[in-house]
């Protein structure tokens, strides 16, 4: 691991209850991109029990999700994948995971839609994930603020319309993002 960014919670939105603290780590391969949408992926589908980089420890699943949620029996009732991944990567989801849901964010819209084509020229399963994608000045800008010790006040995440609204380090952010489906 690379570095250790702590993010001090704090939610004003009361359908929202988020933990006072979370830690995400950036391991020696990753970029501040991918630790800012682990965080967005974070803040955008916090419910209980839900997991940042937890291993599995499951051999049909040889993949580390970048957050998930586990039902009572461990199995994936929600996997979200932040960033890069491949099409094989996602088809094997599908078929590996078949009652989670399956996201993946995405730093831009643009972003989104051309993991959405190579999804449709690799033939993947329809009606099986679902894509965010972010708004690019907003997630540059937050990329470029993260500090060791960071703190975040989230007012609103909303998925009709697709809104976020929160303080990141002192400065207010209120943004739309992009949901695809396939």
């Amino acid at each position: 691991m690379s570095a250790k960014y702590i993010f001090n919670l704090e939610s004003r939105d009361r359908k929202r209850e988020l933990p006072g603290k979370i830690i995400i780590g950036q391991q020696d391969n990753e970029t501040m991109a991918h630790v800012v949408l682990k965080l967005m992926g974070f803040l955008i589908f916090y419910r209980e029990r839900l997991q940042i980089e937890t291993n599995l420890h499951m051999d049909s699943i040889p993949f580390v999700p970048d957050l998930v949620q586990l039902d009572y029996e461990l199995r994936p009732v929600l996997w979200v994948e932040c960033g890069e991944c491949g099409v094989n990567k996602l088809h094997k989801l599908a078929v590996k995971a078949p009652e989670a849901e399956i996201w993946i964010i995405k730093r831009s819209p643009v972003d989104a839609e051309h993991l959405r084509q190579a999804m449709a020229k690799g033939e993947l399963r329809r009606d099986r994930y679902q894509l965010i994608g972010l708004d690019p000045e907003m997630f540059q800008e937050i990329c470029g603020m993260v500090q060791g010790r960071n703190t975040v006040v989230w007012y609103l995440g909303t998925f009709d319309p697709p809104q976020l609204q929160f303080d990141f380090n002192g400065l207010w952010f209120d943004a739309p993002f992009e949901v695809l489906k396939y």
